[in-house]
């Protein structure tokens, strides 16, 4: 899905290596597999078990970083991330990981995620002297950290964690140490792996298929995970809280050869597909197909499922760089058109399918129907591969109010009409969870639906009682 002109922006992703004898080289790759994940900047923080050495920028992994500037960060170890921005501003100061300096050690911080209390708990940290470099929530662990009494260091982490409400995974490099945690809720994936005697920590498995690491296991909720040279071990900083991974890592953002939570994303959207044509068999066309890339498996299971062929009736141009919002409607479609063609031979006189994962503000969908009536598209049946979103989500995607989302003030009727298709049909939200298919008993399956029945896994606007001096 073109995420940049649509509306729907991805989470950050976050990578580590430890003990590798080229831990910048390996996190370069992974940060490639997980570039889907974010594409406003990209970091590189190396310890050689005495200095931490970063290299970051902002922009594409490939353009943030080369052969020289790798060289030149040798070390043991690596923690890596590429950022999309949902709290705190662009600007270098933000791109992560986040590198602090004291005299008594370095800290470096990666994080995938949005902290829900993150500005209760900078007031509470800026009264008591703390000053922030970055407009990142992410940088609120780092003076926790500093800031508690408890010892040793992995207590000071773990009391800090503690404090934090919302949705996080987290990397934390010292000189010494690599520490892997994950929120109580387990909204965000991470996973563990292996590569030959160092171990790796990913957002998604599909970085440990491009080192060709070998998958171990997921971080639990509410695991801190400990990784030194003498091995890796696992403690608790807080107790399990009702099991609420992100739906639209299976939905949209996370790449289809990737496992979350033990759940194939591809077969996952496949089956979803399936069950999208079983709930609108009443449809009558010619062709399906799928808005590239993230709908394309749905789409696969939908004309499986309903014995309509599959087509390639979209081509999405892989070379276009990213386009910024344009001062005209002209120029903004003309953007569209770059990312984006129909196949003229396939639509023309046809009864379309079209297949999408979500709609946001429904500009987008709007453009992609009309380029398809524009190729000669007969009919534009708009199927989407999950409920309409109704909701904000205050987790990591920034759908942040419900000013963004066409769902929350619209029926689908209402939304069928602005976007100019024949029919709008969205998957229901039982058939969205079914199709996941997480083994769960409970009837959300473990996972996070906010956005799409406004349920909140967490505290949404905490109390304003900040922590004690004790608590820290």
């Amino acid at each position: 899905m073109l995420a940049e002109i649509r509306g729907l922006n991805e989470e950050c992703g976050v990578f580590g290596i430890w003990g590798h004898n080229d831990p910048a080289q390996i996190s370069y790759y992974g940060l490639h597999a997980l570039q889907h994940r974010g594409q406003e900047g990209a970091g590189i923080v190396v310890t050689d078990g005495n200095n931490l050495r970063a290299v970051k920028g902002e922009g594409l992994v490939n353009d943030v970083f080369n052969e020289g500037k790798l060289s030149k960060v040798k070390g043991k170890a690596a923690i890596a991330h590429v950022r999309y921005s949902t709290q705190g501003n662009g600007g270098l100061e933000n791109v992560q990981p986040l590198l602090f300096h004291s005299s008594t050690g370095s800290l470096s911080i990666a994080h995938n995620g949005n902290l829900v209390n993150a500005n209760h708990l900078k007031q509470y940290l800026e009264r008591a002297g703390s000053i922030f470099h970055s407009t990142s929530d992410s940088e609120v662990l780092a003076h926790l950290i500093k800031k508690s009494s408890h010892s040793p260091f992995r207590e000071k982490v773990k009391n800090a964690l503690s404090l934090l409400k919302g949705a996080f995974t987290f990397l934390i490099m010292t000189e010494d140490v690599m520490m892997v945690a994950r929120d109580v809720n387990g909204l965000r994936p991470l996973s563990i792996g292996k590569l030959g005697d160092g171990w790796v920590a990913a957002s998604e498995t599909c970085a440990f298929d491009l080192i060709g690491a070998e998958y171990v296991r997921d971080v639990e909720p509410g695991e801190l995970v400990i990784i030194t040279d003498k091995g890796i071990e696992s403690d608790m900083f807080a107790d399990p809280a009702n099991r609420a991974m992100c739906a639209m890592e299976y939905v949209y953002l996370a790449r289809p050869d990737s496992d979350i939570d033990g759940i194939n994303v591809h077969m996952a959207r496949k089956r979803m597909g399936k069950t999208l044509a079983k709930e609108c068999a009443h449809i009558e066309a010619d062709v399906v197909t799928g808005v590239p890339d993230s709908s394309i498996s749905a789409a696969i299971g939908f004309a499986e499922a309903s014995g309509i062929p599959y087509e390639l009736g979209l081509i999405k141009n892989r070379y276009v760089g990213r386009t910024f919002i344009q001062p005209t409607q002209e120029l903004r479609e003309r953007g569209v058109k770059m990312k984006l063609s129909p196949v003229i031979q396939v639509v023309k006189d046809k009864r379309v399918v079209m297949v999408d994962d979500s709609i946001v503000r429904g500009t987008t969908s709007k453009r992609i129907v009309k380029m398809l009536k524009d190729a000669g598209a007969k009919e534009v049946h708009v199927v989407i591969s999950s409920p309409p979103m109704v909701d904000p989500c205050f987790y990591g995607i920034d759908t942040s109010t419900h000013e963004q989302l066409i769902a929350a003030s619209h029926n689908v009727e209402e939304m069928r009409e602005a976007i100019g298709a024949d029919t709008l049909t969205f998957l229901s939200e039982e058939g969205m969870v079914e199709a996941i298919a997480r083994p769960f008993e409970d009837e959300s399956r473990g996972l996070c639906l906010a956005c799409f029945n406004g349920k909140y896994p967490t505290e949404i606007f905490p109390d304003t009682v900040l922590p004690h001096e004790k608590d820290c």
